[in-house]
């Protein structure tokens, strides 16, 4: 059953992206509580707002150190709406209710990331906010709990959506993440005091919940710390389909280092779409879009370089839905910022896990990630004529990006640009034919191209439809006991073959 939000509580340290949350809140008529900073915030947007101290009779002391830690308050939040005595002792001690908390936590870490003096740090530690969140959490059955300013756009949605109402899963999945919040807070207050920087207990795991999952009747949440892999900069809240491109396309631009050319992918459905390297961010970006800019529209885009004002430039005509880059220029941040919902996102330098975990059946499987890189020196030429070596720079570039496609795949290319790639097909033979039929449809002329498949052939038919659509060099891993058909076959049509004894499926 939909409960409605009458009234708020709202005590925040952070105050940025609050405003259409609060305006939401408004506009539903919702009474609001607030304290100090927050009070003075949602004033100055002509947003009617109680002060707490109004309605505990009671002033901030001690500094702040005590302004919502009162019986009111608590019992608010707490009362169990259901409970015929709770209820009536509510109203016996006059103690409305407080049907959403919106609180997140003083910055512990960045203080003592800062190198702050202890006395410093001491007074970040926060008591009211965490049991304000605890409190809430624990009456998910009554109340919404907001932790983290992350939250503010998918609540805001979420509301206006459903007319200023929440589910009880919806207010189980914010209190799932309020108490991820206070598990890491005070997980990274133990370290500090047992002389620890920083905790990485894996019970300290941050939650994020989404709007929803793959599709709008499943719910979904991130579990991890995104601040620390990015800075959002501009844009909506990421969702799951988002931030399952995301990891594709941060997972590809690890193959094509900052020191390197250029280069920019584009993805869609986790699958590069267009992928190219050149002297020149805006140059390796046309090239990227010009291998297939009907699936570009939407997609997600990663750059390997600070994005300029001429390459954002060319990036604004097109609708897409995420951005990442190493770091923006101000002048190109202005340019980008000019579609609302466009997501930025500034990528901090992270090492990621070792290990790559996925639910399954009634359990989970987990692999090493692969991070095995093939390169020129690794390729082993089995066919009468070599690569020549500019069709090895382009087989080792198409190999990058076969590696992170879906199987089965074909990936066609030149040196430094995405041609065209067959995905996630049933036959590598309908891969290659997409391949192809992709690639001339944007007007590539396959006469001297190459390409990479992400396993062996069993048979020579790949190699004969490649050579006939002019494909001079082939990459596979090679592993077949008919190996030798694709080598023939190869060689009767004059085509170079190189093995690399390493497989990369991808499912």
């Amino acid at each position: 059953m939909m409960q409605p939000i009458r009234s708020a509580l709202v005590s925040v340290y952070y105050k940025d992206r609050l405003e259409p949350l609060i305006r939401v809140l408004a506009q539903h008529g919702v009474q609001l509580y607030s304290t100090g900073g927050t009070q003075k915030f949602i004033e100055e947007l002509g947003v009617p707002v109680t002060a707490v101290e109004s309605l505990t009779g009671f002033p901030e002391v001690f500094g702040g150190r005590v302004k919502t830690l009162h019986p009111t308050v608590f019992g608010g939040i707490l009362h169990r709406r259901h409970e015929a005595a709770d209820v009536a002792q509510a109203a016996e001690h006059q103690i409305p209710p407080i049907d959403l908390v919106i609180v997140d936590l003083y910055p512990f870490e960045e203080t003592v990331a800062s190198g702050a003096p202890e006395a410093d740090v001491i007074e970040k530690i926060d008591i009211g906010g965490i049991s304000l969140l605890r409190a809430a959490a624990k009456n998910y059955r009554d109340v919404l709990v907001v932790s983290s300013r992350d939250q503010y756009e998918a609540v805001t949605t979420l509301l206006t959506e459903q007319n200023g109402a929440t589910s009880l899963e919806n207010r189980r999945q914010y209190a799932a993440a309020a108490f991820g919040a206070t598990s890491h807070y005070d997980t990274q207050i133990h370290a500090y005091f047992l002389g620890n920087e920083q905790s990485t207990d894996a019970n300290s795991s941050l939650i994020t919940p989404l709007r929803y999952g793959e599709n709008p009747h499943q719910q979904g949440a991130f579990h991890g710390d995104l601040a620390a892999l990015f800075d959002q900069l501009h844009g909506k809240q990421l969702s799951y389909n988002n931030l399952v491109d995301v990891d594709a396309a941060v997972l590809l631009m690890q193959e094509f280092q900052a020191d390197g050319p250029a280069a920019c992918a584009i993805l869609k459905h986790t699958n590069a779409c267009g992928v190219a390297q050149a002297d020149t961010l805006t140059e390796a970006y046309l090239n990227a879009l010009a291998c297939d800019p009907v699936s570009a529209f939407g997609g997600v885009i990663i750059v390997n370089r600070p994005v300029d004002v001429a390459t954002a430039e060319e990036l604004h005509k097109l609708f897409f839905e995420v951005l990442i880059a190493p770091d923006f220029a101000p002048d190109a941040l202005a340019v980008l910022q000019g579609k609302k919902n466009r997501i930025l996102l500034r990528q901090k330098p992270v090492e990621f896990p070792q290990k790559q975990i996925k639910t399954l059946l009634n359990g989970v499987i987990e692999q090493d990630f692969d991070r095995v890189v093939e390169g020129p020196r690794e390729f082993r030429t089995v066919t009468e004529s070599a690569p020549t070596a500019e069709e090895t720079a382009a087989l080792a570039f198409a190999l990058k990006i076969c590696k992170h496609t879906k199987s089965n795949t074909i990936v066609l290319a030149r040196a430094g640009q995405l041609l065209a790639s067959g995905v996630g097909q049933t036959s590598r033979v309908d891969a290659l034919r997409q391949a192809i039929e992709k690639a001339r449809a944007f007007g590539f002329d396959l006469q001297g191209a190459v390409m990479a498949s992400d396993a062996f052939f069993p048979f020579p038919d790949c190699v004969e439809i490649a050579g006939e659509a002019g494909i001079r060099a082939v990459v596979q891993p090679g592993g077949s006991i008919k190996d030798q058909d694709s080598i023939t076959a190869a060689n009767q049509l004059g085509m170079a073959m190189v093995l690399t004894g390493v497989r990369h499926f991808k499912h």
